[in-house]
């Protein structure tokens, strides 16, 4: 493979082929049910062949369906267990393997944006890619003072196949809604959308990655691979080794799946008071468990920028909810555009709504569960129940979108990590408006 698939036709084709493929299965299931066949046996089936198509493509096509399908692999905690079993794999292998662009356009590449002479800058560099990005791949190489160095180089016609990938992708948006109950996958194609122009160019990525960086230099809990030298299409970071949390959810230790579950609540809530910046990728290929213990994260090509820290807003909400005060709640909502305009809602069906999501703060700890998110994704996914349609009178205010995906997606991580810890001492920590009442 020299470079990503450009052609519109091409592209939208393999796309196109997902609803039809998944239309196909449901059809021959009803066939194998008449046949005699249990319906959850002919689900199962379904699911199976469907998440490994689905994901096979987006993989394939790399680009802006591989960022799509990484956006959606956080999600994987709120299918449902029948089901999740093939989600799980094909998302893992999403996260960690993409067809490989061939030495020769990677040299292409490097030259182009390092110079001719970007061998010098090297004592050594590995042909063969260690890692796969959606826009992406990494190589181990050694700079030239001696240091192990990440190579991220970036897949030619990257930026054309992304914006096409994204556009023919809000098309099946409803498709992909079915699959992932716990997504909100309309409004997360569009975020995805108006965040790519920064994550193509490597140099305001290798900006953010410096703040984060500094910010967390000699953490004793986070590191943050330091910058060596980045270009628009390629950038060189400091090597890291460590413990993917892939690899830690699979087949992880109880203390290790708390370890890695804490470190992570603790970098989301905080990096916004200490960065101004948060961290917007949450898959758990960007996050590995080091042997000292502490949390590497890396990729930093989509960020929040959050100058004033968390919205108090926020914490207010999380902590009337959690307090059952209905009528503050309500006012405060309406205040910040949660509420949309001209619409008639019960102040005690919206507290009935939102109370559950505060369980993990309602104690000293809180033991994250697939089961606990399966039942959020249930509850406020099913047609027929009240919080369906209370759910349908909210809105979520644009300046909230990204914040939202982001600890939807961290939240998706901690059940996949079956972590216990104690979240409500970080939250009351780091989230302004929260603090408990004197």
């Amino acid at each position: 493979m020299t470079e990503l698939p450009r052609r519109t036709a091409a592209r939208t084709a393999r796309l196109a082929s997902l609803p039809i493929g998944m239309a196909g299965r449901v059809v021959g299931g009803w066939g194998k049910r008449l046949a005699g066949q249990s319906a959850s046996d002919v689900s199962a089936d379904v699911s199976a062949k469907t998440a490994e198509q689905l994901f096979a493509v987006l993989g394939q096509l790399k680009g802006g369906a591989m960022k799509f399908g990484q956006a959606l692999s956080v999600f994987e905690a709120a299918v449902p267990d029948e089901m999740a079993a093939p989600y799980r794999e094909a998302l893992t292998k999403l996260q960690t393997a993409a067809p490989p662009m061939t030495a020769a356009t990677t040299h292409r590449v490097l030259a182009e944006q390092l110079g001719r002479s970007w061998r010098e800058r090297f004592d050594e560099f590995d042909d063969e890619p260690a890692a796969s990005a959606s826009i992406g791949q990494v190589h181990k190489a050694v700079w030239h003072d001696g240091r192990e160095v990440a190579v991220k180089v970036q897949y030619p016609g990257a930026d054309e196949a992304l914006m096409s990938d994204l556009r023919q992708l809000s098309r099946f948006s409803r498709l992909f809604q079915a699959l992932v109950p716990g997504a909100e996958v309309k409004p997360l194609l569009a975020e995805l959308t108006a965040r790519m122009s920064e994550e193509l160019d490597y140099r305001a990525e290798a900006d953010s990655e410096r703040a984060f960086a500094k910010a967390y230099d000699g953490d004793e809990h986070v590191l943050v691979p330091k910058v060596v030298a980045s270009a628009p299409k390629v950038m060189v970071t400091e090597w890291v080794d460590g413990t993917p949390l892939a690899a830690i959810i699979r087949d992880g230790d109880i203390d290790t799946r708390n370890r890695a579950g804490k470190l992570l609540s603790e970098f989301h809530f905080s990096t916004p008071a200490r960065v101004g910046l948060l961290h917007a990728d949450p898959h758990p290929g960007n996050f590995m468990l080091l042997p000292d213990g502490r949390l590497c994260v890396i990729d930093f090509g989509a960020v929040a920028r959050l100058p004033q820290g968390l919205p108090s807003p926020l914490g207010a909400m999380t902590r009337l909810a959690l307090d059952g005060h209905s009528a503050e709640l309500m006012r405060l909502m309406r205040d910040e555009g949660f509420v949309r305009p001209g619409t008639e809602v019960h102040e005690e069906d919206v507290l009935a709504y939102l109370a559950p999501f505060t369980e993990p703060v309602a104690n000293d700890t809180f033991h994250f569960t697939r089961r606990w998110m399966q039942k959020q994704a249930e509850r406020v996914g099913d047609l027929r129940g009240k919080d369906f349609r209370t759910g349908r009178s909210l809105n979520l205010p644009p300046q909230y979108l990204l914040i939202h995906r982001v600890t939807m997606g961290s939240t998706g991580i901690l059940c996949q990590l079956d972590a216990e810890f104690g979240v409500r001492e970080i939250v009351q920590r780091w989230q302004p408006g929260f603090a408990d009442p004197d």
